[in-house]
């Protein structure tokens, strides 16, 4: 098993200002998360934000702590959501088995101290999708199926905007400390996540999208509301998105994307629209 990390540092709007393409994708763009027999961990500065992917294919994987944490294991300190983009799989979580398919959702409170994923198929692995925050209470942990999240339809076919929001990892549903995710899925026809847009200087998000056909992709948008830049991204990447930016999407087809989020609050509602006529 290799597991590997990188950090990424907060930048601020000014600095954004001054980034060509190739720097905004380096600071926010996040590539190659689900590699097979691979754990990989990207960890922001932006509220100790954590998003990273597990492909167990040739055996188990297990979590293993990484040096920005300075903790003896990876939930010393933290809580965890893994989110399953591929084929069957099961996370052990201290000898505690749970079966997790295709777009279902585990919760793992602080203080879990062996995390394994496994695949149950190795021609049709399990892609873990992971996001993981600072927590300073533990609580259960709970799995979360798609039929079991909160469903809210959004947007309409004449705004090009039609979606099925699915809130799996959301205080109506799971106790956490501060981390929030679900999944929001773009209906045929559609191409817009997110919009209107909207901004929540109390928490950061990062958005990871999939089920992109092949030679298409999306435009995903950031930065301030008077100033905004772009990021293409392909299947299976993920972008973080400072609390200061907007985060919103189009895609050259209909997609799926999942979102995560940490900060002061779990309001989920709690955030400023943009009004999509003042979006420069």
């Amino acid at each position: 098993m290799e597991e590997k990390f990188e950090v990424r540092y907060a930048a601020s709007p000014r600095e954004v200002k001054t980034m060509d393409t190739t720097e905004l994708r380096d600071e926010f763009l996040v590539q190659d998360l689900l590699v097979a027999d691979k754990v990989k961990l990207v960890y922001s500065h932006y509220d100790r934000y954590i998003v990273g992917g597990a492909v167990p294919v040739a055996g188990p994987l297990d979590l293993e702590t990484i040096d920005p944490l300075k903790s003896s294991y990876f939930l010393e300190r933290r809580e965890l959501g893994a989110i399953n983009v591929g084929g069957k799989g099961s996370v052990s979580v201290d000898g505690e088995v749970f079966d997790v398919d295709f777009k279902e959702a585990l919760y793992i409170g602080k203080g879990a101290k062996s995390v394994v994923f496994s695949s149950a198929d190795a021609s049709n692995p399990a892609k873990f999708y992971l996001n993981s925050t600072p927590a300073h209470k533990a609580f259960p942990n709970k799995k979360v199926g798609r039929d079991e999240a909160e469903i809210v339809e959004l947007g309409a076919p004449e705004t090009v905007n039609a979606r099925t929001l699915r809130k799996l990892i959301v205080n109506s549903i799971v106790d956490t400390c501060q981390l929030q995710m679900g999944m929001t899925e773009i209906k045929s026809g559609s191409a817009w996540n997110t919009m209107p847009a909207h901004v929540h200087d109390r928490r950061m998000e990062v958005y990871f999208y999939f089920e992109i056909p092949e030679e298409q992709a999306v435009c995903h948008f950031m930065g301030e509301t008077s100033e905004t830049r772009h990021i293409w991204m392909a299947n299976n990447e993920a972008v973080i998105s400072p609390p200061w930016s907007i985060h919103s999407g189009a895609g050259t087809s209909n997609y799926t994307f999942i979102w995560g989020m940490a900060g002061e609050n779990l309001d989920y509602g709690d955030m400023d629209v943009c009004k999509i006529t003042d979006l420069k």
